[in-house]
């Protein structure tokens, strides 16, 4: 009884309190960005590992790239549960709990002697905690603290994470190439737990819990009760949105329900992102002739135009019609993948530098209308199938993550994989013109 009084009066605002000049839901996204970015580092490390490694034990760029390829995999694959845990346990929690394990995992690797440890410290542990500080973490925090503003506020957090690239692959990338690769990770793991202080002492979960209502409410909203049975809500969210209701089939929707052409869209995003040039960029950049340090920095101006493009995208989410914006989206990546093959020298040129450029632009700008469309069709349910979805980018991203290193020791070149994501990603944008604009009620209950 004493729980639930407290939590009651937590949740009701006080009467005379003044109204502060800048909304905390501001407050709280900056933490969320500043957690990203600290969470980011670790991303910036796999594609900057597979040459030291394959010269240091002789382990094949397959095999390191299974490795990659599962850590990306259990990111996508945790962000539903992450999302219905956060909702059980609490955000700060959660995010708190995965950076500690992101920490453990980079900082374990140092003591590897064989390829079972990397998959176990950086492609388990380490996907495990990125799982939970994956997209679906801002997903969640937007659709908590604010009704106004909200894709662009999906911009800004998702820009987070190119941020962080930014800021940590130069550094890394000159690590790994003048004291080799151990210290590099060493600094993921520190810089992953100098956050947790910043989660567990700022965030919050819930307006309500400091009285206010999210940004741009016209009434206050309680915070809702923590949601038991985590897992099972995540699975069955899925096969409500995965499994279309007989009323939506009725209402004239494609035979392919939104959360299928979505999810396809995605797993595209992911295969021609994180899964193609993040991780395959810089040793294909360095079989032309360049150094590593310069395709690295290379890597990271993506990571600068990323957050111009994204941003950008969250307010044109705001204005436009998201499925014609992500079909735009994904036809530009898919022409601008099919020149880098003509483009990768060992010096870098000014046409290499309008790719690196156009390329940033268009990395993940696909995220505010995916999110945008999770929450047109699935209400209150949208983080958690928004975290299915990112699931379905991180497979997609882990399935070419691996089959780009395979290419590389068959084929000696990486050509066949850029031109095979170009392709893929022209029938992203015909997938995402698909995808028909519903009224967001439709998985809800009918009510009076």
């Amino acid at each position: 009884m004493t729980q639930t009084t407290e939590a009651a009066h937590v949740q009701e605002p006080r009467a005379g309190r003044r109204r502060p000049r800048i909304h905390r839901a501001w407050f709280v996204a900056a933490v969320t960005f500043v957690t990203i970015i600290g969470a980011a580092a670790f991303r910036s490390l796999p594609g900057l590992l597979i040459d030291p490694l394959h010269d240091e034990f002789q382990w094949s760029r397959g095999t390191i790239s299974m490795a990659v390829s599962i850590n990306l995999a259990l990111y996508g694959l945790t962000a539903p549960f992450a999302a219905a845990l956060m909702d059980r346990f609490g955000i700060r929690r959660v995010v708190a709990v995965a950076l500690t394990v992101i920490a453990a995992g980079a900082g374990l690797t140092v003591f590897m002697t064989a390829p079972w440890q990397l998959i176990l410290c950086w492609g388990l542990l380490v996907g495990l905690g990125s799982g939970s500080m994956a997209l679906a973490f801002a997903a969640t925090v937007t659709n908590r603290w604010f009704t106004e503003r909200r894709g662009l506020v999906t911009g800004i957090l998702t820009a987070a994470s190119a941020s962080g690239q930014l800021i940590f692959l130069p550094l890394l990338s000159w690590i790994v190439e003048n004291h080799r690769w151990r210290p590099a990770a060493v600094t993921v793991a520190l810089a992953a737990l100098a956050v947790v202080p910043f989660v567990w002492l700022l965030l919050r979960d819930h307006p309500a819990d400091v009285g206010l209502k999210p940004y741009g409410a016209k009434e206050f909203v309680p915070k809702p009760e923590p949601v038991p049975g985590a897992a099972r809500r995540a699975v069955t969210v899925l096969f409500k949105a995965a499994l279309p209701h007989s009323r939506l089939r009725s209402s004239g929707g494609t035979p392919i329900g939104p959360f299928w052409l979505l999810a396809g869209t995605f797993a595209i995003c992911g295969a021609s992102t994180n899964g193609l040039i993040q991780t395959h960029f810089v040793p294909a950049a360095h079989d032309h002739g360049m150094p590593v340090t310069a395709a690295a920095s290379l890597l990271a101006v993506i990571g600068v135009f990323d957050v111009v493009g994204t941003v950008a995208s969250g307010w044109f989410t705001d204005r436009f019609e998201p499925r014609r914006l992500l079909a735009v989206y994904y036809a530009l990546r898919g022409v601008s993948l099919l020149f880098l093959p003509m483009l990768l020298a060992p010096s870098v040129h000014p046409p290499m530098l309008f790719f690196i450029v156009f390329y940033g632009l268009d990395w993940v700008a696909t995220v505010p209308p995916t999110v945008a469309l999770c929450r047109e069709h699935y209400g209150e349910d949208s983080a958690i199938v928004f975290g299915w979805v990112l699931a379905s980018h991180q497979v997609g991203a882990a399935l070419v993550a691996f089959l780009g290193g395979l290419a590389r020791d068959v084929f000696g070149t990486y050509d066949m994989i850029w031109y095979a994501s170009g392709a893929l990603c022209a029938a992203a944008a015909l997938m995402a013109l698909v995808i028909r604009r519903r009224p967001a009620v439709q998985m809800v209950p009918a009510a009076v």
